[in-house]
């Protein structure tokens, strides 16, 4: 398959000192060792950054950028546009970017964006060996400041986690097809095997999967080649038991997979095609199931399998080191979140009323 080729901004810079043939040796390098979504992430950012300079200063990106520009940046994503006078540069920069539809609202964005774009424009000036104006410590302060003034709640990434009984649900709408053998096996892996994300189970192979055990324990083997927190070849195998590999393994001999992708579409005939899902299709697979269990379609997102999984763990008291093990959380701090929501919800100390 053909590499995907970055944008050049995140190309490394050319050096005198090396051939062509190194240079294009060191280019696929830098593609092969970036995630995948970290490479999308960076396109995405590219884009945006470049719409912005454009339309705020009618200028090309500069390498290295100046301090004004970067401070220009800070300030124009640090404050809420809505109220800005019509003539503002910012608020005008803003409805370029909303006539491109590289902008939802005139609304202060979210600091973790702001933060994410700015990482990546300092990753670009990294690329080509150049040095940065975000690390100045005017632009530092700013940074900080903003991060401060817009701060608010975070977000779930989920309206609500997907516990077993509403896992239970879903899967009681999925029986009778092809389709629903391959829904019903997602769910369960996706939710039994610790909580993976979308780009885990869709980047599954067959050849990741080991039945050796099964006929004999009822165990499945998984190997993730990475994850969001770990590199490649660092990820523990994982473990699929019970109920869930059963699953599994019904999917793997009514699709007839026996090599490459492990979830694939399937035609309104019932037929199973070859190539992959999309991370995408998940997210349309959940709330195709939300809908037939009689839920709100935007009553949870496939983040929801992930904390749900980490929810219930908390329920049913599971060491939240056990849990871990599965889901894979690189921070305690993370995974502790949903043990503590589950904590104080059940302290005795919240019923001192009665």
């Amino acid at each position: 398959m053909a590499l995907m080729k970055p944008p050049a901004a995140y190309l490394p810079a050319a050096s005198p000192a090396l051939s062509q043939a190194d240079q294009e040796a060191l280019t696929d390098l830098y593609v092969r060792g970036t995630p995948a979504n970290t490479l999308r992430a960076y396109e995405r950012d590219l884009l945006y950054i470049t719409a912005w300079k454009s339309a705020r200063f009618g200028t090309a990106l500069d390498w290295p950028e100046s301090e004004a520009t970067a401070l220009a940046f800070i300030l124009d994503h640090a404050r809420d546009l809505s109220d800005a006078l019509e003539t503002d540069m910012a608020r005008e920069a803003a409805e370029a970017l909303l006539a491109q539809r590289l902008r939802k609202s005139l609304a202060c964005p979210a600091p973790s964006t702001l933060d994410r774009r700015i990482a990546s424009w300092l990753a670009f000036h990294r690329m080509k060996n150049l040095a940065s104006p975000f690390g100045t410590p005017q632009i530092k302060q700013a940074r900080s400041k903003a991060r401060r003034a817009a701060a608010r709640p975070p977000a779930p990434k989920s309206q609500h986690p997907i516990t077993r009984d509403i896992l239970e649900q879903l899967l009681a709408t999925c029986r009778g097809s092809r389709r629903a053998c391959r829904d019903r096996a997602i769910l369960m892996l996706g939710w039994a095997s610790g909580g993976r994300r979308r780009s885990e189970i869709t980047g599954l192979m067959r050849e990741d999967v080991s039945l050796k055990e099964f006929d004999k324990s009822g165990v499945i083997w998984i190997s993730l080649l990475e994850t969001k927190t770990t590199a490649k070849g660092d990820t523990p195998r994982l473990v699929l038991k019970g109920r869930a590999a059963q699953a599994l393994v019904h999917w793997i001999e009514v699709g007839q997979i026996k090599n490459g992708p492990l979830f694939r579409p399937v035609s309104k005939a019932d037929r199973v095609l070859k190539r992959r899902l999309s991370p995408d299709a998940i997210y349309q697979i959940v709330k195709h199931r939300l809908q037939l269990a009689g839920l709100p379609e935007d009553f949870a997102s496939p983040h929801g399998l992930r904390s749900g999984f980490l929810t219930q763990a908390a329920l049913d008291g599971a060491p939240i080191q056990a849990a871990m093990r599965l889901s894979l959380h690189r921070s305690m701090a993370q995974a502790q979140k949903y043990y503590d929501d589950v904590d104080i919800a059940e302290n005795p100390a919240t019923d001192l009323l009665g």
